[in-house]
């Protein structure tokens, strides 16, 4: 029986090692410039930057330099620069929103320096000693794109939906899906960010149930939930087209829904053909 004891202590204390090392393995180490003046920068840039178990901010207000220590697989440098950035402090990275900056506090508000980085070719300059330098802005480029097939994955589903035909539905949720997991964050403009970081869990959630059955109805009390997420990320995106937010009166019981389409015409995706022009337009999104 002792043995057997013991032999099971060891294997824990294996099992113990051998995730702590893998977890290691994941850890990043990285230092990088944020703005800052004080103490109080010090206590919002760090509290921005935090997470449990999965990120550690430390920042120095007199070299503006701050350590990130982040696990690389549920994190990345650039997420928790622009959490810093939307609480009002600028990094060499990503620039503060502006209403961000104004509402620090006074001894907060640092000098923002004129932020232009130069991206240059020395081998062209060495050839003809002309300056190839290309001028960029160290902001997150709004990439439009990264949303257009969430959202066209999403008209497909409510098409699917109004004529009734959860095969398709459920097949082209499963699209919905990917599109979703090919969203590249870091390339999102910061307010799509956040609002994309709120409202993933749901989205992701809604459209594997809609993908895991063929049954209409079933996938309609989904496509509900779906709906109000898809509408708060649209609200601050950038579409080439304008987009319309439509409401049934009739659907979840009488208490209503209401879902997204490219046309203005009323085409019901809770009732189809039963109600199909059941509904109206309570808001066009540009």
């Amino acid at each position: 029986m002792k043995s057997i004891a013991q032999l099971l202590v060891a294997l824990a204390v294996l099992l113990s090692f051998t995730a702590c090392n893998a977890q290691s393995k994941n850890v990043k180490t990285e230092t990088v410039k944020i703005y800052g003046n004080c103490d109080m920068c010090k206590a919002t840039i760090e509290e921005a930057g935090n997470r449990n178990k999965i990120a550690k901010v430390s920042w120095d207000k007199d070299t503006k330099m701050a350590s990130l220590t982040y696990d690389a697989k549920k994190t990345s440098q650039d997420e928790i620069l622009k959490r810093i950035a939307l609480a009002g402090y600028d990094s060499d990275k990503f620039l503060a929103p502006d209403n961000a900056y104004t509402k620090l506090a006074s001894c907060c508000q640092y000098t923002r320096a004129q932020k232009t980085l130069a991206k240059v070719d020395e081998a062209k300059m060495k050839m003809d000693g002309t300056d190839h330098s290309t001028p960029i802005m160290p902001t997150e480029a709004p990439e439009v794109d990264q949303m257009k097939p969430v959202f066209d994955s999403y008209f497909a589903v409510k098409d699917a939906l109004v004529q009734t035909d959860g095969a398709v539905a459920s097949m082209k949720s499963a699209d919905l899906l990917k599109a979703i997991k090919a969203v590249k964050m870091e390339k999102l403009s910061m307010d799509v960010h956040t609002v994309w970081m709120k409202v993933l869990p749901d989205l992701q959630a809604d459209a594997q149930h809609i993908a895991d059955t063929k049954d209409a109805p079933k996938q309609r009390a989904y496509f509900m939930n779906l709906s109000k997420n898809m509408y708060a990320l649209m609200k601050v995106s950038k579409t080439e087209a304008p987009t319309y937010y439509q409401f049934c009166p009739m659907a979840n019981d009488g208490k209503g829904a209401n879902w997204l389409s490219k046309d203005n015409a009323i085409k019901n995706p809770y009732y189809g053909s039963q109600m199909l022009t059941c509904g109206k337009t309570v808001e066009t999104i540009k």
